[in-house]
């Protein structure tokens, strides 16, 4: 028996998979622009949804032709359908006044996809179209949040998108200084990774509101700055009849998300470092909400009696380069620390460093584990470092806030950063090395039999 041939041909099948494809994102598109005319007649709604999936088949049919006779072509047909939209465009300005432009940029865009489709970019052209079908439906909601963003705000948004898309991929990867401890790409990475997470509790404390409550308003503000949510409550502190305890239950709830914080921070720059970290810091967590709800629970406060907060733009470009600096001058000590003095300058550097800025030294840590300090090391000096920072945290409070406020704040956070360096040295082992050198428990060791 003679084999039968194939009616289409492999290149005729992929070439109608190509117009296909074309034709189905021409409707799609034309299926939006439809319903966004919805209060037009039936006729005029039905004539856009043709004439879409007409120019999107035009585009599929274009890229076939450049195919199989010459590029020029796709050109040309592109062109033209651009001045006869052109004209349309032109004449609805004139007659109706209208000068909205993005049915027209629509328009040659679904050309466009509908010939990449046709040149066998099936996967490309369908992800755009479906993009671009979802930013013209989301149109209300767009408008509505472009007039919601204040000049401060879209400044911000800018300078994230200066120092992480335009600044970080030419810094060079590689170390300079004592021990190639200063490595610009992975400095200023971390720069940028410090400056989203504030990023993005800025735009939660907007979201939020202090409409919200003081607990929910704290949770948000501690993700853009939890030193400064902890100064605006110690001041509001001294104020006649102000509740302690309530303001107490906010400091603790912003400092409850530094243990988060840090957790991101770790798990990104060295994960196997948060294998070990994350069990005091989960410990840590639990400890520091349990009393902060328990304050908040004796103290329920409406919404409308929350305390006003708010936290400034954590994306002014000099405090993205003062903490880079600061960054800097810690991994560079931390390193001559190291092979100065070993684990115990290490540790000095994280109890002094940690009163600054806890970001800074846990950053600088983890980017020295496996390198110049070992992992039982690098938690054991993050953890002092969060010890330090309670402590000083603790301090500020009662000395601006009062020895009530004071005591609010400081006998949970010290006694949480207390348990969680006290469960990783008893997890890790130090913890009964160095009680077992105490000469006043050799009497209450078990002593070996004859």
């Amino acid at each position: 028996m003679e084999e039968t041939k194939a009616i289409v041909s492999a290149t005729e099948q992929q070439a109608l998979i190509g117009l296909g494809v074309a034709l189905i994102i021409g409707l799609l598109v034309g299926t939006e622009r439809g319903w966004h005319r919805q209060q037009q007649a039936e006729e005029t709604r039905a004539a856009g949804l043709r004439t879409y999936g007409l120019v999107g088949l035009l585009g599929g049919v274009a890229g076939l032709l450049a195919q199989w006779l010459t590029p020029a072509i796709l050109g040309w047909l592109f062109l033209g359908t651009a001045v006869i939209f052109a004209t349309v465009y032109a004449l609805k300005i004139r007659d109706t006044g209208d000068r909205g432009s993005t049915s027209l940029v629509a328009s040659l865009l679904t050309f466009a996809l509908g010939a990449l489709a046709s040149l066998g970019q099936i996967v490309t052209a369908s992800s755009a179209a479906v993009v671009a079908t979802i930013i013209l439906g989301f149109k209300p909601m767009l408008h509505a949040w472009v007039e919601r963003i204040d000049e401060i705000e879209l400044h911000a948004t800018l300078k994230l998108l200066l120092i992480s898309v335009v600044l970080l991929p030419i810094l060079p990867d590689q170390g300079y200084g004592p021990s190639d401890a200063l490595n610009p790409y992975q400095l200023w990475w971390m720069v940028v990774l410090i400056a989203s997470i504030s990023y993005v509790g800025y735009f939660a404390v907007r979201v939020a509101g202090p409409s919200k409550g003081l607990m929910l308003t704290s949770l948000v503000a501690g993700l853009a700055s939890s030193t400064a949510l902890t100064v605006q409550l110690a001041r509001m502190g001294r104020r006649e009849g102000a509740d302690r305890s309530l303001l107490a239950a906010g400091v603790l709830i912003a400092n409850a998300t530094l243990f988060p914080r840090i957790m991101v921070i770790v798990g990104l720059v060295s994960p196997d470092l948060l294998m070990r970290l994350a069990p005091p810091l989960v410990l840590m967590l639990v400890l520091m909400l349990l009393p902060s709800l328990l304050l908040w629970l004796g103290h329920r406060s409406a919404g409308d009696d929350s305390p006003s907060l708010s936290v400034n733009n954590p994306l002014e470009l000099g405090t993205a380069l003062r903490f880079g600096v600061l960054l800097a001058v810690i991994m560079l000590a931390g390193e001559l620390a190291a092979d100065v003095f070993g684990d115990a300058g290490v540790l000095v550097l994280a109890a002094i460093s940690g009163v600054a800025d806890l970001n800074a030294i846990t950053l600088s840590i983890a980017r020295m584990n496996d390198a110049s300090v070992t992992q039982t090391l690098a938690v054991t000096g993050i953890l002092i470092a969060v010890l330090t920072n309670s402590l000083f945290k603790s301090g500020f409070s009662a000395v601006v806030g009062g020895v009530g406020l004071g005591l609010r704040v400081g006998l949970p956070m010290v006694g949480t950063a207390a348990a969680g360096l006290g469960l990783h040295l008893l997890w890790d082992g130090t913890l009964p090395s160095w009680l077992g050198t105490l000469p006043w428990l050799e009497d209450l060791l078990p002593r070996p039999s004859d």
